[in-house]
């Protein structure tokens, strides 16, 4: 009896201990279909923070354009079968809004680790490094400044769009300028055209744009050391499957390896260029 007794107990705490490690094995496979709910829904929505050639919207019509909004584009018709619709965001809210619900992916977000523990991230289709814009005739600042040091001084102002990585970067180098944080990319340079800033940060790709508009008094400098090199990727929701983000990947890396999205950078590039002159 004594023996039947124990075999009982112990059976019990083996059901318990199997029950406790089901519930929980249960509990961290439960995943997000994304794919399949845009498809239910009939769209997928992308979360969309204006930063040429990467994401532009033309403000006449709304309409939004650039490499990210291709590549969205493109999966979500010939893959989900369902159109794409493009979320008005700003960079301080397109890590919340997608989390909380609001689209089912962020367009042209850098890949960090910090961010990688709140989002899901797709492979980089391309690389970000940011640099410095300013007027070659303020007094302030040498034609020949190259190094963080040259810009990081008391009376120079750094505007840069709040919420992005290059704000980040900026925060944690930056101990003598001013930071000017504004909203978006439009608000960033007329800062720096209007001598409100001394100098622009943001994407080297968007500032090369910025740059060639307005090669009369720009100079662009890549700073030494770098305030950051990284990819750019697209952002799910953190309960996303891998082999969801995996089904994206692949279609991602078709598109870099035929050469794709170089030629969309490049297209991009030169209309926004010619879109400003």
């Amino acid at each position: 009896m004594k023996l039947f007794k124990s075999l009982q107990k112990i059976g019990l705490a083996t059901s318990l201990l199997a029950s406790v490690l089901f519930s929980g094995v249960a509990g961290a496979t439960e995943t997000e279909p994304v794919w399949e709910n845009a498809q239910k829904r009939g769209m997928l929505r992308c979360g969309a923070a204006v930063a040429p050639p990467y994401v532009i919207r033309d403000p006449k019509t709304g309409e939004y354009s650039g490499v990210y909004v291709d590549l969205c584009r493109e999966f979500a018709e010939t893959h989900l079968g369902v159109n794409a619709v493009f979320v008005d965001t700003t960079w301080d809210n397109i890590i919340a809004g997608l989390q909380a619900g609001k689209w089912d992916m962020s367009l042209a977000l850098n890949r960090k680790p910090k961010r990688a523990m709140a989002v899901g991230f797709t492979i980089s289709p391309m690389y970000q490094e940011v640099s410095f814009v300013f007027n070659g005739e303020n007094p302030k600042l040498s034609a020949n400044a190259r190094y963080l040091n040259d810009f990081d001084k008391k009376g120079i102002t750094l505007a840069v769009m709040s919420g992005t990585v290059q704000d980040q970067g900026l925060t944690s180098v930056i101990q003598n300028a001013k930071i000017l944080r504004l909203p978006g990319n439009d608000e960033t340079r007329l800062a720096l055209i209007s001598r409100r800033a001394d100098v622009l940060v943001d994407a080297a790709d968007t500032n090369r744009i910025f740059t060639s508009i307005n090669k009369e008094w720009a100079i662009d400098v890549a700073p030494t050391p770098a305030l950051l090199k990284q990819g750019i990727a697209l952002a799910v929701r953190k309960d996303v499957s891998w082999s969801d983000i995996e089904v994206f990947n692949i279609f991602l890396e078709e598109k870099i390896a035929k050469g794709d999205v170089a030629r969309l950078a490049q297209m991009y590039t030169e209309k926004s260029i010619e879109a400003a002159e």
